[in-house]
């Protein structure tokens, strides 16, 4: 086997063993840890560590310790996560958090930047073209990668699914289910019923825990160290700029009227994805009819997910991306008043996979069409505006994780729900500026739809 395409998947396999454990975890956070709203606090410091994290540190690391070594220690940081959740409490899960936030960045950087010089390892050899070849790689990357929201949650909810506590939920504690969830109540606590035993929730997060081990030993055993001098090269091809430079030039992108209209679209991607990891999974789904249901009713949101983000990302180029926005735009609208006024009850099974489903086609355009609208608007800025859309989608993570504790769920919808008319207006602008300056030119070039199916939903992170 050609040795640079060994590298790629045992990369791959490596992220698809880590993030297993991390996306199952993520999504059991709010139902989990719901006292005093300790899970979704966590994820909150994740993300706002990741906003550091993605500031200064991934090229010290991978200048520092190489890529190899980058993502070995980074993935040990996402495993420090899983042990946190064993013992959890503020002193515990919170630090564990930091830690997990501040691995994210290097982790992500130091994989692209391997893969990078991979492909233009092998190119060369093969007298080939370097991008065609590292498309194909970020290729089977992505392919072997999206699978892990399904494995993870299969997991979560095969082995809580065997809890001997499982109680019919009262009609009494169905009534603080939904959006009008009664705050103080158990029936929005980490049982939905009487939950799962503490052996358990132990045997599920040392599953969680073996494979991010696995997944830190398959890269040390495995993965090739890049040798100093194609890292070397790479950066002076690549021109990697300095910190200061990359932090100012994430700044005087906002000179760029575009670039602030398009803010609330990009943060809008964190409020919809936090509302359905951390109030979904928890005020609808374990709520009514028990955490053991999580993992299934994410499976479906990821499948679809997955699926639509392929083919979006191959029908856009006919339909162009307004269509595809105004879907998205659409079914979210729809879905969020629907769970305005819909009551869960467990008699209506197949109501809560056909809320995750709608969820999973619109996030596929959010995620999608939003990157794919950065690389064409601000072609010449790539490196700016891709570090503006982690910042402010990150932000809204943020955002939404950090006030979900203290406000009914009903306030949570109407606040997405603003976000979203906001943002589709903003939108509209920047299309109306787009036109009047560039008229008769196609929405999105040829060689950007061919990306934007490949692009990573690092709302998994």
């Amino acid at each position: 086997m050609e040795r640079n395409f060994k590298n790629v998947l045992v990369i791959s396999f490596g992220f698809l063993l880590l993030f297993t454990a991390y996306g199952g975890l993520q999504s059991l956070q709010s139902s989990l840890h719901s006292e005093e709203g300790l899970g979704v606090a966590s994820l909150s410091v994740v993300y706002a560590a990741l906003i550091l994290s993605s500031m200064f540190l991934p090229p010290i690391l991978i200048k520092k310790l190489g890529c190899k070594w980058t993502i070995a220690g980074s993935m040990c940081c996402y495993i420090s996560f899983s042990l946190g959740n064993f013992y959890a409490s503020w002193y515990t899960l919170i630090p564990t958090s930091v830690i997990l936030g501040l691995g994210g960045a290097p982790l992500w950087s130091a994989k692209c930047t391997y893969l990078t010089i991979a492909g233009n390892s092998y190119a060369e050899k093969a007298g080939k073209i370097g991008k065609d070849i590292i498309n194909q790689y970020f290729g089977v990357f992505f392919l072997v990668f999206q699978s892990s929201g399904v494995w993870g949650n299969l997991i979560s909810s095969l082995i809580l699914g065997q809890s001997s506590n499982k109680e019919e939920i009262s009609e009494e504690d169905l009534a603080c289910c939904g959006a009008y969830d009664c705050m103080t109540s158990d029936a929005t606590n980490t049982t939905g019923s009487a939950g799962p035993s503490t052996s358990l929730i132990y045997t599920l997060l040392g599953t969680y825990t073996a494979s991010g081990v696995l997944a830190v030993l398959l890269i040390v055993i495995f993965l090739d160290q890049i040798k100093s001098d194609q890292a070397e090269t790479e950066r002076e091809i690549t021109k990697t700029p300095s910190f200061w430079s990359t932090f100012l030039a994430t700044f005087q992108q906002l000179k760029d009227k575009r670039q602030c209209l398009l803010i609330p679209l990009t943060m809008y991607s964190g409020f919809e994805q936090g509302f359905l990891a951390g109030d979904y999974t928890k005020t609808y789904v374990t709520c009514a009819l028990g955490i053991h249901y999580v993992g299934f009713v994410m499976i479906c949101f990821s499948a679809t997910n997955s699926l639509c983000s392929l083919l979006f990302g191959k029908i856009s180029q006919f339909t162009g991306r307004k269509l595809l926005f105004a879907i998205a735009a659409v079914t979210n609208f729809a879905s969020i008043i629907a769970l305005l006024l819909w009551k869960p009850h467990p008699n209506q099974l197949a109501v809560f996979f056909i809320f995750s489903a709608l969820w999973g086609i619109s996030d596929a355009v959010w995620q999608t069409q939003t990157n794919g609208l950065y690389g064409v608007l601000f072609e010449k800025r790539k490196e700016a505006a891709f570090a503006n859309y982690r910042l402010w989608e990150s932000v809204g993570y943020v955002i939404a994780f950090g006030y979900s504790t203290f406000l009914q769920v009903y306030i949570k919808l109407y606040i997405v729900l603003s976000v979203l008319v906001v943002s589709m207006v903003m939108y509209g602008v920047v299309e109306y500026i787009e036109a009047k300056n560039s008229p008769g030119i196609s929405t999105i070039p040829t060689a950007e739809k061919k990306k934007i199916g490949s692009i990573p939903q690092e709302t998994h992170m």
